[in-house]
């Protein structure tokens, strides 16, 4: 990473939300066009430090922690939900008076985004959407491909896979899910669980992994989202990924269609804008000049 966990939270802020201690960074630039960043599971808004510069060039960045996530609060026990995710980005965007944004997420995130989404196609989300782009993520739960890990965590026994996880598993299983050639470097993995384990987070990730359920209960609304957008949409996505990957791809061609900017990444894993923030950086500047 370039911006260290330290770096990171001395660039962020906490803000009071919906009863909520909840951190966000933002470059802070109002004479340019917002991206507004929702990160995924079980990582943090740090997910975003390898592109931050390049964006930052031509955009002003906001990124959010979620509830349970990175610095912002974790509360236990808690019932976590995806509409309270939305709910707090949306009140974010309100107490940083941002009018028109663009949003780009990730995994976890965009089913955030989904709901975000929907809400926008209603019109009744918070702010204008510009534009939405998806990274890789569980956009339709028949074709997310959930690590063994997660399946566990989900289950009856999930408070105790939590209790009896560690350092090293959590290495082990992090990295399965980038490519071949971009694995984490030792100090990234050092980060993102540092991240993890702030404020006690490890202990919640059996509330958080519910969202899994939340996909299947949700999923007509939420992929309705996608098809019914009333924004431009795409999706930058690493082919190499075990959990949405090329196959997650191909289902979005055949239910949201095949109009909408696509960037497939070869050899690129679960979290392009981590191993090939280059490369995602490129193609989501392709798809803004589009616009």
């Amino acid at each position: 990473m370039q911006i260290s966990v330290d770096q990171w939270r001395e660039r962020g802020h906490f803000s009071e939300l919906l009863g909520r201690k909840i951190f966000s960074v933002d470059s802070g630039e109002l004479d340019r066009p917002t991206v507004f960043l929702i990160h995924g599971f079980p990582t943090s808004s740090w997910d975003w430090a390898p592109v931050w510069a390049s964006l930052n060039e031509t955009h002003r960045l906001v990124a959010i922690d979620l509830l349970g996530f990175g610095f912002s609060a974790k509360p236990d026990p808690h019932r976590y939900s995806i509409m309270e995710q939305a709910d707090l980005c949306e009140a974010l965007v309100r107490d940083r008076k941002i009018e028109s944004f663009h949003v780009l997420a990730h995994d976890y995130g965009d089913t955030v985004a989904q709901e975000l989404l929907a809400r926008q196609n209603e019109g009744l989300g918070v702010g204008r959407w510009l534009s939405v782009c998806f990274l890789n993520g569980g956009l339709f739960p028949e074709t997310h491909r959930a690590r063994l890990i997660q399946k566990l965590l989900l289950s009856p026994f999930g408070r105790l896979v939590n209790e009896l996880s560690t350092k090293r598993t959590f290495d082990r299983s992090f990295s399965a899910v980038f490519g071949p050639d971009t694995k984490p470097s030792r100090e990234d993995l050092d980060g993102f669980w540092r991240l993890i384990q702030h404020g006690g987070g490890k202990h919640v990730f059996h509330n958080l992994i519910k969202y899994m359920t939340e996909r299947k209960a949700h999923r007509e609304r939420w992929v309705q989202a996608l098809q019914r957008s009333v924004v431009p949409i795409a999706l930058i996505n690493g082919s190499a990924d075990p959990v949405s990957g090329k196959h997650m791809v191909d289902r979005y061609r055949e239910v949201v269609g095949s109009d909408h900017f696509i960037a497939e990444l070869p050899d690129i894993g679960h979290y392009p804008q981590v191993e090939a923030p280059a490369v995602v950086v490129e193609a989501y500047h392709r798809f803004l000049r589009q616009l």
